[in-house]
Order: structure tokens, then sequence, then C-alpha cells
């Protein structure tokens, strides 16, 4: 999610304003018809993986590690459900300003939060190795 949301956050969203008003509120049933479909399954994959590492959790993958990335995808979820989806709402009747403006500085919720997920899963992972070459 981490490569994604930087990709939607640089390029996609700031690049709305270039659609024009004329075509924006099909663009904008099609990103959301082609971008749900991609992001859906991965956020529950991860949510459903970071839930279950709460249960399944190797021993070198610390309990604070693992509710901090559990933390950090809730935080996604949350700002995905109070504020991107009333943002593309509000989108989909055609091009506002200020629902744009809105989306793009509360996706960086989003893009912070999952960035550190992925530093903290690369943490993890990195402990997990790294704990096998030892033998642990």
């Amino acid at each position: 999610m981490a490569g994604l949301i930087w990709t939607i956050q640089w390029v996609h969203y700031p690049l709305f304003a270039s659609v024009g008003h004329e075509s924006f509120a099909r663009y904008q049933a099609s990103h959301v018809a082609r971008i749900t479909p991609l992001v859906g399954p991965i956020m529950l994959a991860e949510l459903g993986t970071s839930i279950a590492l709460l249960a399944l959790r190797p021993p070198a993958a610390t309990l604070p590690l693992v509710w901090a990335g559990l933390a950090c995808v809730l935080a996604a979820w949350i700002a995905t459900a109070m504020f991107s989806v009333p943002a593309h709402n509000m989108l989909g009747a055609g091009f506002d300003e200020a629902a744009h403006d809105r989306l793009v500085s509360t996706n960086w919720i989003r893009t912070v939060a999952w960035t550190a997920h992925a530093a903290i899963v690369t943490a993890m992972a990195w402990k997990c190795l790294n704990a096998s070459r030892q033998g642990l």
C-alpha cells in the first residue's frame, strides 16, 4: 500500500484538477470503479494479516511492533472512511475545488500511516530473518 499511496498522493490526486469540469464526473466514476477492486482486497489482506500477527506472531516480531503496525492500518482505514470516501462522493457530482483540496490534504494521513506500516513490517521481517539465521 505504501507504494500505491505515494503514487496516488503525488501523481494521481493532484492531476484530478487537470481533468476539466465537463468530463470530471465521468472521470471520477471511472477512477472509483478501477481503484476499488485494486485497493479493496489489498486493504482487507493488510488488515487480516495485521490481526493474524497478534495470534500467530513469531517471537522475533515484538508485540509493540505488531500493535504499532495494526494501529497504522486502522488509522488508514479510519482516514479512508472519514475523509477519502466522503471527498470522493462529493467529487462524484463533478469537480469541486474544496472537496479536491480536502481529498489531497487529508490523504496525507493515509500516506503517513501506510508508509509507517511498511517500515514496521520491514523491521519485523528483518528481525525475523536475523532470528532465523541465528537459529532462534
